[in-house]
């Protein structure tokens, strides 16, 4: 590898300013929210697709390994780091236009660095009745790079990956790859047909090293009629098992009207809603359960809370509702339909009740109506609180960067079958294993079909005790291999995980090493991604 002569060719080909040395990517590049650290040997700022193919072929003269990321955001899986030491970034978010967009079908071509709030902006400033497909992640988020990852949002189209029907990408070699419609039929059948003609490849380029992706089409959901949110709450732990059978109805018997459902534990509510209690720890700096039961009682959080969308014309919204009553109606409490509009009048009422019980039902209500805001397609940071629930610092710009400003943070995020036993079995693992290494256990549940949860367990520590973050980690290890032993594994993993999935596999292994032989005999392209 001659690392000198290929910066001196990216400069010659990017403009000097746009490559920054080892020490200077380092510095701009090098923090995450993980806790863990990979040496970089340089970064490469992209602002225009057409230069990638040379930049590629300047990796490919001189074997210096790259690693694109969109925004680098990519909060508790990595943020921007590659999996591997020695690897040369190359920064998408330049990237940022939105190259095309159907107004009456509802469909955005776009790149890297387009953000969450980005097509937000577009959208209203062209009035399209249409919602962006927000994460929890954040407004400064790309929409590529999730999708990438195959995630899932709380809008009626849940499966990110599942929207997209077209991209485009430069492999390692430099070349170009294109969907064989598109090639055939046009830009305009390649954007509405996810399928495309001949062998299924575009799957190819997501969780995997194949290529950088430089221009995908996405589907967006029509803004409906009326946007609704179920709230409710299990008075009882043991109520658990039941409320999932009658989750699992709801969501067989009204597909495209229930977006998707959450349940959240006790201990994930308060995360969201009460400042963490530094001051009444246990012995092994864990919150005491009683602790968290005096919580609950304050803050009116019970067991569990689920969250379910609801989209649809005002008479389909309401006829679902009396189903969702009918189906939940035993197990229950405080069952709520509240549209966005409900939860801003509930948000300016609760600023008038005195006191701290007040205080403490205005912050609960303000996140709620964030919470309806974000499942209305409007981006916002209603989520990223909790990733400083154990940091005292508080954000450092004018939106939060959890990496930036110090969180700890680590996401378990393994898939869980919609049986009783199952997530019982689950959620029981869960507490035995972070409760082992002094983490508190905080666990979502949320749907992507009436068959399969894909289950969410952020590891909050402070980053800046070396002990909590060796802990965690060993914590996340401990979740995999317990999670495998209760039949979960999680849907995507962080780069310090991607090691492990060779470990545990053979066949897919071999296929996936024919592939990187045929695409990148060099291993230029995110080596370890996935691999």
């Amino acid at each position: 590898m001659c690392l000198s002569e290929a910066i001196s060719e990216w400069r010659g080909v990017l403009g000097h300013e746009q490559v920054l040395d080892g020490q200077a990517a380092q510095t701009a590049y090098g923090t995450d929210a993980s806790g863990l650290e990979r040496r970089l040997v340089a970064a490469l700022r992209v602002s225009d697709s057409a230069l990638l193919p040379e930049v590629m072929r300047v990796a490919g003269r001189h074997g210096v390994p790259v690693y694109p990321i969109s925004t680098g955001r990519n909060w508790g899986y990595g943020t921007a780091l590659p999996v591997r030491d020695g690897c040369a970034l190359i920064d998408l978010r330049g990237m940022s236009r939105i190259l095309d967009f159907d107004a009456e079908l509802g469909v955005v071509t776009l790149e890297p660095g387009v953000t969450q709030q980005m097509l937000a902006d577009f959208l209203d400033a062209g009035r399209h009745p249409f919602l962006v497909p927000v994460t929890g992640a954040g407004p400064q988020c790309s929409l590529v790079g999730n999708a990438l990852e195959r995630g899932y949002g709380v809008t009626p189209y849940v499966d990110h990956f599942g929207a997209v029907s077209d991209l485009e990408a430069v492999l390692a070699d430099g070349s170009i790859y294109r969907t064989a419609l598109r090639e055939c039929g046009g830009d305009d059948l390649a954007r509405l047909f996810k399928w495309g003609l001949g062998p299924y490849s575009a799957g190819l380029f997501t969780q995997s090293g194949f290529g950088i992706v430089t221009r995908m089409s996405i589907a967006l959901a029509r803004r409906p009629e009326c946007v609704k949110v179920c709230l409710f709450s299990l008075r009882d732990d043991a109520l658990l098992e039941p409320a999932v059978e009658r989750i699992r109805t709801v969501l067989s018997r009204l597909p495209g009207v229930v977006g998707a459902i959450n349940l959240m534990n006790r201990h994930r509510v308060l995360a969201m809603s009460a400042p963490y209690p530094a001051d009444r720890l246990d012995a092994d700096g864990m919150i005491p359960e009683s602790v968290i039961a005096e919580l609950g009682r304050q803050y009116q959080i019970f067991p569990w809370t689920g969250f379910g969308t609801l989209y649809g014309t005002r008479k389909v919204v309401g006829a679902a509702q009396k189903e969702i009553r009918r189906a939940l109606g035993d197990v229950a409490s405080r069952m709520l339909f509240l549209s966005p509009s409900d939860a801003r009048s509930l948000a300016r009422l609760a600023r008038w009740l005195p006191g701290k019980a007040g205080r403490r039902l205005a912050n609960t209500v303000q996140t709620l109506a964030l919470s309806l805001e974000l499942v209305a397609g409007r981006p916002n940071e209603t989520a990223l609180p909790l990733c400083y629930w154990r940091n005292p610092e508080p954000p450092k710009g004018s939106w939060r960067d959890p990496a930036a400003d110090g969180c700890g943070l680590l996401w378990y995020a393994p898939l869980v079958p919609m049986r009783a036993a199952d997530v019982r079995a689950y959620v029981d693992m869960v507490k035995r294993v972070t409760v082992a290494h002094r983490i508190e256990p905080l666990i979502t549940f949320t749907s992507i079909s009436d068959k399969l949860f894909d289950s969410t367990v952020p590891l909050i520590f402070e980053r800046g005790d070396l002990t909590a973050v060796q802990s965690a980690e060993a914590c996340y290890q401990d979740l995999l291999e317990s999670g495998r032993g209760v039949g979960c594994f999680p849907y995507r993993v962080g780069i310090n995980t991607m090691s492990k999935l060779a470990e545990l596999s053979v066949d897919s292994k071999r296929f996936h090493a024919r592939l990187r032989d045929a695409f990148d005999p060099q291993r230029l392209l995110s080596p370890g991604r996935y691999e």
